[in-house]
């Protein structure tokens, strides 16, 4: 049985339903796509990352992207990270994420790059 439920309609799935640990996943790459600010009377909400790949790449950019990845992870209280790898690929910044899912221990890896051209995050 699914301790959480939800639904994307991006997700792939035929009856848009999302459960558990890909509905956290969801919910988080929810948060990553919103720039800090954005988002209506909740302007902490969201990433400094969308600023911050148009900066120089080095360790107090790194630093300032890995700070807003611990911030955002800890603000849900179903999911922990393990690891965070920052690199900088030709368009943008890669993140790889290890996140446990705390309910049940499980661990998954989530690939994000954030692209400067498209402003937008693709998941591998």
């Amino acid at each position: 049985m699914a301790l959480y439920k939800g639904f994307s309609t991006i997700s792939g799935t035929a009856n848009f339903r999302l459960t558990d640990f890909d509905l956290v996943k969801q919910d988080l790459l929810n948060h990553f796509n919103i720039r800090k600010g954005e988002k209506l009377m909740n302007p902490d909400y969201g990433t400094v990352i969308w600023d911050l790949i148009f900066e120089p790449f080095n360790d107090a950019t790194k630093l300032a992207i890995e700070t807003d990845i611990k911030k955002i992870v800890a603000s849900d209280p179903r999911i922990a990270v393990q690891s965070a790898v920052i690199t900088q690929y030709d368009l943008g910044v890669q993140i790889e994420l290890d996140l446990i899912f705390v309910q049940t221990n499980q661990i998954d890896k989530l690939l994000l790059q954030f692209n400067q051209n498209t402003n937008a995050i693709t998941r591998l």
